[in-house]
Formats: C-alpha cells, sequence, structure tokens
C-alpha cells in the first residue's frame, strides 16, 4: 500500500501520482496521512483506486471523482465530491457547504452533518447523510436522489427538477415548486438499497418522507411569475 505523508510530499505530487495510474494498476490502496485540511486532494481520479485519508480535508476533495473509492476519516470542506461522475465518497465526519455539488453519478456517504446546499444542482448522484443537512439543499437538483436521516433546513428542493428527496426527520420548509409526494414500492426499493450501500441498519424505508417537484417550474408562465 502506497502511503504518502503530505508533511513531506505536496499536494501536487500526490494528485499527479494518482492521475498517472494505469487501468490495470496494482497500486490499488492508498493512504494519505496528514492532510492537515489541505485543500483538492484526491481531485480528477479516473481508476479503480481506494484512498484513505487520515484526518480532515478542506475545499473539494475528491472533486470529478471516477471510478475510485475516497475514504475522509475526518470532516471535509466545501464541495466535497463535486461534479463526480462515478465511484464512491465517504466522509465519515461533518461536510461544509455544496456536498455533492453538480456531481453526475457515484455515491455520496456522510456519516455527520452536511452544511448549505448539499446537492446543489446534483445531476445523478446519490447522497445520504446520515445527520442533518442546511438551508437550500438540492436547489435546482435534477436526477438523483438524497437520503436525509436527520433535519433538513429551509427550502429544501428550491426549484428543483427530477431529482427523489428522501427525508426522516423533520423539514423547516420547502423551496419553490417542492412538494411532498407518497413512496411507492419502487422508491422503498431505492431507499432500501442506499442505505445498505450507506452501511445504514435498523432504519426502514417507512420511516422516511419523500419530496419532489409539483412540476410547475420546468416553464415560464406569467401565474408562476410570483415563485421564480
Amino acid at each position: 500500500m502506497p502511503v504518502v505523508d503530505l508533511a513531506v510530499t505536496s499536494r501536487r505530487e500526490l494528485n499527479a501520482a494518482l492521475h498517472a495510474l494505469a487501468a490495470d494498476t496494482r497500486e490499488t490502496q492508498w493512504r494519505v496521512e496528514n492532510p492537515m485540511g489541505q485543500h483538492a486532494l484526491a481531485v480528477g481520479l479516473d481508476a479503480a483506486v481506494a484512498v484513505e485519508i487520515a484526518g480532515h480535508a478542506g475545499y473539494y476533495c475528491a472533486g470529478m471523482n471516477q471510478r475510485a473509492t475516497v475514504v475522509i476519516h475526518g470532516n471535509a470542506g466545501v464541495g466535497v465530491a463535486e461534479n463526480m461522475i462515478s465511484g464512491k465518497v465517504h466522509v465519515k465526519g461533518d461536510a461544509s457547504q455544496a456536498a455533492g455539488a453538480t456531481a453526475h453519478g457515484g455515491l455520496l456517504v456522510i456519516d455527520g452533518d452536511a452544511s448549505a446546499r448539499c446537492g446543489i444542482s446534483m445531476k445523478g448522484v446519490d447522497i445520504v447523510v446520515k445527520g442533518s443537512i442546511g438551508p437550500m439543499s438540492a436547489f435546482m437538483a435534477q436526477s438523483g436522489a438524497l437520503v436525509v436521516l436527520g433535519d433538513a433546513g429551509d427550502a429544501l428542493g428550491d426549484s428543483i427538477y427530477e431529482a427523489r428527496l428522501y427525508v426522516r426527520g423533520a423539514v423547516k420548509s420547502l423551496g419553490a415548486d417542492c412538494v411532498e409526494k407518497p413512496i411507492g414500492p419502487e422508491h422503498a426499493q431505492q431507499l432500501r438499497r442506499l442505505l445498505d450501500a450507506a452501511g445504514v441498519s435498523g432504519v426502514e424505508p417507512s420511516e422516511f418522507r419523500r419530496y419532489g417537484s409539483a412540476r410547475g417550474l420546468y416553464t415560464f408562465h406569467v401565474d408562476n411569475a410570483a415563485a421564480y
């Protein structure tokens, strides 16, 4: 297992080494020590490798991830897993604003809380937050699923498109064009799959409420002008 100590190796050298990995590399297990909250760690990965970051990460950790599994043993700054395409990112602590922003695929798991704008403009990613999320989460969320075991802040799902939002706790308020919807068999099945993938046990899909688009803002209509 390659071990990179960021107390003696630069972040740029770490990312360059990860980017240089061949598709058939045997160096599939990496450990990053002394991250000390540095920004842009393990960004742009495109190999089926596992990277463990032993500590807190700064802004945009694991951004643009493809195929890799990145585990952060601490908290993550703004934009963790931003624009992720595939793979998995697991934050063992809390996440700051815009976690999973614009992400197209893959799975983001946050063991703690996520701050404002979690899942903003998500485009296919699945996000599971075991704690609570802040205001304006899933703003303009286009597709994918956001699962929250705790509470949600103000304006959840504002201007949402076709993403599915599942919240187990209380929702402070819903954003424009976001409404509560029933949970059918397909939604319960999706919830079960995501909870299992995130390692959540002892929680049933029936404990959640689902939210999604009322589809009133897809195209401009003068009667809805006040909602924009």
